[in-house]
């Protein structure tokens, strides 16, 4: 799958990028490796083409543009764009793109999409993260040299006239993702839609934020296991990314907009606004919320608000059960551990929902008073723990049955096969060729033998006896479920009691 990236320039050394594209440099501080005498190290392995130079460099070719047509004179100036096309790495297995075909087609995409800019264009075979995926970097300065003939996707006189300067807009980038779609497509190559966005949105300065912390943790790890300790964290996480997971684990649950912003609050203490259209979300611990588009589309209003319809639709069908009651939230204990004003109000509203819900179960269940609630939890675990053990002993019979099948099975189609080894002329031979079969026959004798098995029961007659065990399991099931699900709520019932009136009574004794 090609993806593109753009990266605008206003370093107006020209010979940076060059360096930058055939000599190895660090990837996390910039710099250009050395050898052994202090010179520059080549790059392994590279292809480099200029486009639109004539007999100068790249270098050459933008600074007498820039004094030709007076541009690019201020520090703020965009000096040069490079575009960056990288290739799915099994393309070089599965399609047989190598290099030189890469190259190949760099020069091709920089011809049409940029016609009239000094361009140069440099395969490498991989990328930082190793892992193997051919691509190509296609960088032009930001002054076109010449007209160039209008085409269907140039809007305005700077896409095709001389001396003005290239511009990246939305709409550039919409046009040159369909290209390079149609590029790999063309080539028989592997490609995703490049227009409808990433669901989880990675800025270059993410990527490398998670490449250095990663590489610190891992040195942390090493040490630690050296230490003889085992490292608690093995894949380093952004605030980005942390938030992304905590995000995605409430919304596949939620089934409205408020139903989402209050579990975001309760679980994870993120905030949740919408301004202008656009969702923004508010870290526990932060003071500036990050934007939706920062965090990838399926973040964003329209999606978050498609994923809670189709939750909503599905619901009936998939969660059966009603909800647990909720427990009092001990908004002290939260406020101690360092939550916000925000969530102070928000577990007020929800503590006032929580006993509302509280005093509705006991009076539908008449079990106001506290020696008929207790009385009524006893039963409930006793009936709870009754159903569960059943439950179990039909399990383990039931596991006993399909195991004691699956054997008789296997015993059956393969006592030919052993049969057939006592006459073999060469049993090592034999042996080899059907060892799968006699294998699965020795294993089923020793099972036999273990369970003192001489007469193996009909396998008609172990299927009947399994379909009833199921039976009764599920009659068992249904009363544990049910036991179980009252049990939970009346228990939470109490809990809620007590806490309400302990609540009550701090509260008097501070007045």
């Amino acid at each position: 799958m090609a993806t593109l990236k753009h990266i605008a320039s206003k370093n107006s050394d020209y010979t940076a990028i060059e360096a930058y594209l055939i000599y190895q440099h660090d990837e996390f501080s910039g710099k250009v490796i050395l050898d052994e005498q202090g010179r520059p190290m080549l790059r392994e392995s590279y292809l480099l083409d200029t486009l639109e130079c004539g007999d100068f460099s790249f270098a050459t070719a933008c600074l007498l543009a820039n004094r030709k047509y007076g541009k690019n004179t201020q520090h703020g100036d965009i000096k040069s764009h490079q575009y960056i096309i990288s290739f799915d790495p099994r393309d070089a297995a599965d399609n047989g793109l190598t290099m030189e075909k890469a190259q190949a087609l760099g020069l091709k995409f920089c011809e049409e999409n940029f016609p009239g800019h000094p361009a140069i264009v440099c395969t490498h075979p991989d990328g930082h993260n190793h892992s193997g995926n051919i691509h190509v970097h296609i960088v032009i300065g930001s002054i076109r040299m010449r007209e160039v003939e209008r085409k269907p996707y140039m809007q305005k006189p700077r896409d095709w006239r001389e001396g003005m300067k290239h511009s990246s807009t939305a709409q550039t980038m919409r046009h040159l993702r369909v290209e390079v779609m149609e590029l790999c497509e063309g080539a028989g190559l592997y490609q995703i839609d490049l227009l409808n966005g990433s669901k989880e949105r990675v800025s270059e300065a993410e990527y490398w934020a998670r490449r250095r912390g990663q590489q610190k943790l891992d040195l942390a790890n090493a040490a630690l296991t050296a230490a003889g300790q085992q490292p608690k964290q093995k894949k380093f996480e952004t605030v980005k990314d942390t938030l992304r997971k905590q995000i995605s684990s409430v919304l596949y649950r939620a089934t409205s907009f408020e139903d989402f912003s209050d579990r975001l609050m309760q679980q994870y203490g993120i905030t949740v606004k919408e301004s202008r259209g656009q969702l923004s979300y508010l870290p526990s611990g932060r003071t500036r919320f990050i934007r939706a588009k920062h965090l990838g589309d399926k973040f964003d209003k329209a999606e978050v608000l498609a994923t809670l319809t189709a939750n909503a639709a599905r619901k009936p069908k998939v969660q059966s059960k009603t909800t647990n009651l909720a427990k009092l939230i001990d908004i002290q204990a939260k406020l101690t551990e360092g939550k916000g004003i925000g969530y102070e109000r928000w577990a007020k509203k929800f503590n006032l929902k929580a006993m509302s819900q509280t005093l509705i179960l006991l009076q539908e269940k008449d079990l106001l008073n506290e020696d008929d609630l207790n009385q009524r939890i006893a039963e409930l675990e006793t009936k709870y723990h009754d159903a569960l053990a059943v439950v179990k002993d039909l399990e383990g019979r039931m596991k006993t049955n399909k195991e004691l099948r699956y054997h008789i099975a296997a015993y059956t189609s393969t006592k030919n096969v052993a049969q057939q080894l006592k006459t073999a002329k060469r049993p090592a031979a034999f042996e080899e060729q059907h060892r799968a079969e006699l294998t699965a026959y020795r294993a089923a004798a020793a099972y036999f033998k273990a369970n003192n098995l001489t007469k193996l029961p009909s396998p008609k007659k172990l299927e009947a006896e399994y379909e009833q065990l199921a039976s009764e399991k599920a009659k068992f099931y249904e009363q544990y479920k049910e036991a179980k699900e009252e049990l939970l709520k009346l228990k939470t019932a109490k809990q809620n009691v007590a806490s309400f009136f302990r609540e009550e009574e701090q509260t008097q004794q501070e007045r």
